[in-house]
C-alpha cells in the first residue's frame, strides 16, 4: 500500500441466505482487497427494508478502510465481492445476499454514470448513519454536513443494534 492511503467508508448489508454470515464474511473480505486495510468496523444492525417493503429485514454494518485504490478501482473490487456472494440485481431495492456501497472516499465529491460520491442516499438512511456515527461520531458528509445531525432526521426508521 502507498504511504498515504485514502480513508474510505463502505456500507455492508444483506437480507437473504443467512444475512449475518454474509455481512461478517464480507467485512473479512474487505480487509483482503489489494492495497487496502480494514481499519475498523461497526456493530451489526437490523433494519427494516426501504423502498420495496415486501422482503426480510436487513443486517447492516459500516467498514472503515485505508486504501490506495482509486474510487472506481475500489467499486470494482466491491462488486467482485458481491458477485462471489451471489448478488443479483433483479430490480431496485430487491432482496440481496450482499450489498456493498461505497459511501465516502476521502472528501471526494463526484458524479458519473457508474459512481456518485458521497453515496447519493446515505444521508437519508439510518442503517448507514447509525453505524457510521458509531465509528466516527463527528464525521461530515461532504455537501450534507454532520452525519449525526442527519441521523436525527431518520429517527422514525426501524433500526436496532444486534447484540
Amino acid at each position: 500500500m502507498t504511504p498515504n492511503p485514502t480513508t474510505a467508508y463502505v456500507g455492508v448489508g444483506s437480507n437473504l441466505q443467512d444475512p449475518v454470515w454474509h455481512v461478517e464474511a464480507a467485512l473479512a473480505e474487505l480487509g483482503r482487497m489489494p492495497r487496502t486495510r480494514l481499519v475498523k468496523r461497526s456493530s451489526l444492525y437490523r433494519s427494516e427494508p426501504i423502498g420495496y417493503a415486501a422482503q426480510p429485514e436487513f443486517v447492516n454494518a459500516v467498514a472503515v478502510l485505508d486504501t490506495a485504490l482509486a474510487p472506481h478501482e475500489l467499486l470494482s473490487e466491491l462488486q467482485g465481492i458481491e458477485a462471489r456472494h451471489g448478488r443479483e440485481r433483479s430490480f431496485p431495492n430487491a432482496p440481496r445476499t450482499l450489498d456493498l456501497d461505497l459511501l465516502l472516499h476521502g472528501g471526494r465529491q463526484q458524479a458519473d454514470p457508474t459512481l456518485t460520491l458521497p453515496h447519493p442516499r446515505m444521508h437519508e438512511r439510518a442503517f448507514v448513519l447509525k453505524p457510521l456515527v458509531e465509528l466516527v461520531p463527528d464525521i461530515l458528509i461532504p455537501g450534507k454536513g454532520p452525519a449525526a445531525a442527519r441521523l436525527d432526521a431518520c429517527a422514525g426508521q426501524g433500526l436496532e443494534k444486534i447484540a
